[in-house]
């Protein structure tokens, strides 16, 4: 977003002429962003054989799918749908890696007939995979590092308390099993969650699975997740990939060498690739002035945007109709009736009813995350690419609502 003499631009386009032709509530991705993104990436790790496999999680609409798979990324996936929209996009099954967890045995065996690569996070999966397949289907095994490489527990996924991966104290356990079912190990994988803070902390993380890499001959990748943290603030603190790409990119080559052979190294981002190219706009119904407190009431809520309420995650908002606008402090709420408190006490250009908000960093989890509590519709989707606006996705209607129901004479 940037802002010019004629007010604010996403690519060169006003949101306020997104929003009076395509409506509010509205998700807008910007391709530009992600592009940029991803090639930071392939630049701070540019001296390893790299993969970098997209977290479709964040952001599954198909129009992006198919843009990183344009751009050469692979895909990281955590359920058979995912799987099954990364092919419809184009990504070749080997392009893809499926990582779910509690899921069942059944689940696991349709990724392997779609033929994608298979990551396993259990011992008693893996000892049932084990049994199925032996050595005729490879296999990448999640281990879990007991690691905090970041600051909120809930989106952090590599601590001793969290469920998911092979813990790394169950290596011998782990070994007896893939030596007994004779199952072939072709990748390592580990995952410690959004928001790395630490790049030492993650590093000391990524050597504990290196350790565990020494006893598995015949391996073909490592995986070491993501979790690279972008700034939603101003003055906030981002991973530094740069750091990270020279220190991994040294450690792993030493690694490699030390092994026998060079090893391809795998990332799976998706917050850092698609969170700040994406913005979330809305307009204010109502400006409500209590004994306590200025309302900016708009029309969305947590059943549009659930991160602030579920993760007290920050979004940055912007006034798009009021950008040179005095500053004034106001809680701006949703219209659901719960407590959906997007931003309390927030400097904010001066707002009156009718104008169009912006919150900032709405590509990761946002759109993904909604739902039609309240009985409301979720939103439309716009992708800007090379200056034009492309609708990926429609604003649900009533008849959405009923489509699945089935109604009965009672």
């Amino acid at each position: 977003m940037q802002l010019t003499e004629n007010g604010y631009r996403i690519d060169g386009i006003s949101p306020l002429e997104l929003c009076e032709e395509y409506g509010s509530p509205l998700y807008v991705y910007e391709t530009a962003k992600m592009e940029a993104q991803y090639k930071r990436l392939q630049k701070a790790f540019k001296g390893s054989k790299l993969k970098i496999n997209y977290a479709c999680k964040a952001l599954s609409n198909i129009n992006v799918l198919r843009f990183f798979h344009q751009l050469g990324s692979g895909l990281d996936t955590v359920s058979i749908q995912e799987v099954e929209l990364g092919l419809k996009a184009g990504f070749a099954p080997g392009d893809i890696i499926y990582t779910p967890n509690c899921v069942s045995m059944e689940e696991i065996k349709k990724a392997v007939e779609k033929g994608v690569k298979i990551n396993i996070d259990n011992l008693s999966i893996l000892e049932q995979f084990g049994a199925a397949y032996g050595n005729s289907y490879p296999v990448c095994i999640r281990m879990n590092p007991h690691i905090m490489a970041g600051g909120n527990i809930k989106i952090s996924t590599g601590h001793i308390d969290s469920k998911f991966g092979i813990s790394i104290h169950q290596t011998r356990h782990l070994e007896r099993l893939v030596k007994s079912l004779d199952i072939r190990v072709e990748g390592l994988h580990m995952h410690t969650g959004s928001d790395i803070l630490d790049v030492d902390v993650f590093l000391r993380g990524a050597q504990l699975l290196l350790d565990v890499a020494y006893d598995f001959k015949d391996l073909k990748y490592i995986d070491f997740g993501s979790g690279f943290k972008v700034a939603y603030k101003s003055g906030d603190i981002a991973t530094d990939v740069e750091e990270l790409g020279e220190k991994m990119t040294k450690l792993f080559g030493e690694f490699c060498e030390s092994y026998g052979r060079e090893l391809e190294i795998e990332f799976e981002p998706g917050k850092f690739l698609v969170s700040e190219a994406g913005y979330f706009l809305c307009k204010v119904n109502v400006v409500k002035q209590t004994t306590a407190t200025v309302f900016a009431g708009v029309d969305t809520g947590l059943n549009h945007l659930i991160r602030p309420m579920f993760y007290d995650a920050y979004h940055h908002i912007e006034n798009m109709s009021n950008p040179e606008g005095k500053k004034r402090v106001y809680t701006v709420v949703g219209y659901i009736c719960e407590t959906d408190t997007f931003a309390s006490d927030r400097q904010i250009s001066e707002i009156k009813e009718g104008d169009i908000l912006a919150f900032y960093n709405a590509g990761a989890y946002c759109f993904q995350m909604s739902s039609n509590y309240n009985s409301r519709f979720r939103p439309a989707e716009l992708l800007i690419h090379k200056g034009k606006a492309h609708l990926i996705r429609q604003r649900e209607e009533f008849s959405d609502l009923l489509k699945n129901q089935v109604e009965v004479e009672i």
